[in-house]
């Protein structure tokens, strides 16, 4: 019960944790990708090519990354259930009311959950998930919880939350 509590309390945290936890370390440096090749609009569906209709006057004036970054969600949208489709108009709809700097926020953290390990972004998917299906009380109350720890205190619960979970000893 208290390490659910610390992997929500962690959740919770996230518009924290850039400013208690530290950043993660840069990645190694990769080779750079291939840049881009441009996109064709003559090798799109025509469904794909009636979604991005707004965009065929100007789409060779478009840089080669912009091209494919919209041919590949026309592609996503379109293998979309209608219930999909509609999420993601709703979140569409958020992201855009959002401050820029919120916005800027969510970019870094995103960038930051990219960085881990594959286990922990399993953990903090599984913990965001076990925090989704709790009652709205009990999230309200963990935020409120949250809200009133000093940033040394939120910096322990994330500590916490990000070590593995002790192996499970049979009964016998």
């Amino acid at each position: 019960m208290i390490r659910a509590w610390f992997i929500s309390a962690s959740l919770i945290a996230a518009p924290c944790l850039a400013q208690v936890a530290p950043a993660p370390p840069e990645p190694a440096a990769a080779p750079a990708p291939a840049p881009a090749q441009p996109k064709a609009w003559s090798t799109m569906s025509p469904q794909q090519q009636q979604l991005l209709k707004s965009f065929q006057g100007k789409w060779d004036s478009l840089p080669a990354e912009r091209q494919q970054a919209l041919a590949k969600g026309s592609q996503r949208w379109l293998s979309m259930t209608p219930e999909q489709r509609s999420s993601a108009q709703q979140r569409f709809t958020q992201w855009r009311a959002m401050p820029p700097e919120q916005r800027q926020q969510l970019r870094q953290r995103w960038q930051q959950f990219k960085s881990l390990p594959p286990e922990q972004q399993q953990r903090v998917r599984d913990s965001f998930n076990r925090f989704r299906q709790m009652p709205p009380e009990r999230r309200t109350e963990l935020r409120r919880q949250w809200r009133q720890m000093s940033p040394e205190q939120r910096h322990r619960v994330v500590q916490h939350a990000q070590r593995p979970p002790p192996p499970r000893r049979n009964p016998r």
